[in-house]
Parts: structure tokens; sequence; C-alpha cells
């Protein structure tokens, strides 16, 4: 399984290719939406992204909790272990 480092360094890959925000910028403390102005179009991109790589589901209904660089970590980090 992999480290929450690992996971935050290939989420901060996927956040770069969707929306062209440093991955260094993607840290686990920043809000997608306030931090680092994610759009909900972009964060859907991101999720399908993440499910993919990460090889997890993310309900729908999930998506909004997910507020955080670091929520959505944990979230595939838990999904994993699952």
């Amino acid at each position: 399984m992999a480290t929450t480092e690992e996971i935050r360094t290939d989420l901060a890959e996927i956040v770069n290719e969707v929306t062209g925000i440093p991955a260094a910028d993607v840290q686990l403390e920043k809000s997608f939406s306030d931090d680092l102005d994610v759009d909900s179009l972009s964060m859907v991109e991101v999720v399908v992204a993440a499910e993919e790589k990460f090889d997890v589901r993310i309900p729908d209904d999930e998506v909004k909790n997910l507020r955080t660089v670091g929520d959505a970590v944990t979230y595939i980090e838990k999904a994993q272990a699952a």
C-alpha cells in the first residue's frame, strides 16, 4: 500500500495535469477550491484520474467532502485499505 506522501505526490501530478497548478503547490493542508482554485469541472477530472491511478471508487456524494488535498489522500488511503 502506498504511503501518505506517495499518494500526495501522485495526486499532485494529477492536479498538475488537469489544472496546470505546479505539483509542488499541492500540499496536504491546501483547499482544492480556496487555495488551489480548482473548479468543480476540474475536480471531477481529478477524481476520475485518481480513481484510475489508485484503483479506488470515489462516489459522487463523497466528492463534496474532499475539501483539502489531505481529505483526498485520507479517503484514498482508507479506500485502498478496505
